[in-house]
């Protein structure tokens, strides 16, 4: 992929195509996010940014390191698996017609995780706002989402 454009918004999304096209059944989730647990007692997990019907390349990047191919699933994460998807992401950021919400808070969250090891990370990918609440994570992204406390 390093021959790949990754100086404009053109490149940055052959480069989406071509990863997903590497994926058997992928489909774009409606929302999705990467989250931390709290380093307090509360059961509140932290999400720096959420993505409804945006970041495409940040999203397949999540996919191909976590295995997602579509539907609502939520994962656990290792922080090995997030420094991945940052070093994946982090040519995207040559092109500076576009924010870059995601490689902050993902480099945020990495250094919430390398500050305190106890805290554990979540990715959460939500086809369809639709579909049932899959886990206390989905819970959470869908509460953020309507300014309420977690859907369930």
């Amino acid at each position: 992929m390093a021959d790949m454009d990754w100086s404009t918004r053109e490149g940055l999304e052959a480069i989406r195509e071509h990863l997903a096209g590497k994926i058997d059944g992928y489909a774009h989730p409606e929302v999705f996010a990467v989250g931390i647990t709290p380093a307090s007692s509360s059961a509140e997990i932290e999400f720096p940014h959420i993505n409804v019907g945006s970041g495409g390349l940040p999203a397949v990047i999540l996919a191909t390191i976590l295995g997602h191919t579509s539907g609502s699933q939520t994962y656990d994460m290792s922080p090995r698996e997030l420094e991945s998807a940052i070093e994946a992401l982090a040519p995207a950021q040559t092109c500076s017609d576009v924010e870059h919400p995601n490689l902050a808070a993902w480099r945020e969250l990495h250094a919430e995780i390398a500050d305190n090891p106890a805290r554990s990370l979540v990715a959460v990918f939500i086809a369809d706002l639709d579909d049932p609440v899959g886990s206390d994570a989905d819970a959470t992204v869908r509460g953020l989402l309507s300014g309420h406390e977690p859907v369930t």
